[in-house]
Parts: C-alpha cells; structure tokens; sequence
C-alpha cells in the first residue's frame, strides 16, 4: 500500500514494507519467524521494523508463547543466535498474549508496527526532522 502525502512525498506502509533494512542489510521477517516457532514454547511470532537512531531500523518480534509456556528472553535469544547471522536478531522481543489478526487469519504487521512505534518511543530517531531536512533539501534544488 501506498500513502501520499500533502506535499506530494510517497511512502510505502505495508507489504514491501516488511523489509526491514537494517544498516544496510536486508532482514527478512519470515526467516526470523520461522527460526523463532521452531522452539516448543512459541505459538506463533511477528517480526517488524522499529526505528533505531543507529541503524535505522531494527527488529522487533513479538512472541506469542503457548498456555503455560515460559520461556526467558535469554532462551530465546540464545535459540536465534545459533540459527541467525548477528545483525538478523530482533534488538526487542515482546511477548505478547495473541497477535492482531484480520478476518482471513492473517497477521496485522500494520498494526504491530505502530505498536513497536509506541512500544520504542524513547529509543525513536528523530527521522521526522531528518526527512524533512530532506525534502527542504531537495525542493530547493
């Protein structure tokens, strides 16, 4: 999906958006998953991009663990770290009771993108002054 601004600037907000372009380097959220639900205790999971003042963007999974799972962060991490290149491990992993989903069944990943918005304010670079810097940039050439 496509969203177009006042000022004429285009974004995209959903599908190709799943990338999540990470210093440069492609990470691929259904790899990422996959190695994620290999575990027992995981349900299901859905990883998204989070704004990073470093990189970017980063990972962010959220986790959806099965009743009466409980599985530590550091399992989890430990689990993607010897299944996953480094830079391809979520920075945050958000357990979660259930996923949004629409009517089909499908993952709502618009929806947890906000979230991870809201989720990592503090952490969130100040890209909204940096694209508009530039778009000043560009309308004055």
């Amino acid at each position: 999906m496509l969203r177009v601004a006042p000022d004429g600037w285009a974004d995209v907000v959903d599908r190709v958006k799943d990338v999540i372009i990470s210093g440069g380097e492609n990470i691929y959220p259904a790899e990422v998953e996959a190695v994620l639900v290999q575990l027992d205790s995981v349900a299901d999971a859905a990883v998204v991009a989070a704004p990073d003042e470093r990189w970017g963007e980063v990972g962010a999974a959220y986790v959806q663990l099965r009743a009466g799972a409980d599985v530590p962060e550091q399992e989890l991490r430990a689990h993607l770290e010897a299944h996953l290149a480094r830079y391809k491990i979520p920075k945050y992993l958000v357990r979660t009771d259930a996923l949004p989903r629409n009517a089909t069944g499908k993952v709502r990943r618009v929806d947890l993108r906000a979230r991870a918005a809201v989720d990592f304010a503090s952490e969130r670079p100040s890209e909204y002054f940096r694209d508009q810097w530039f778009r000043e940039q560009v309308r004055q050439r």
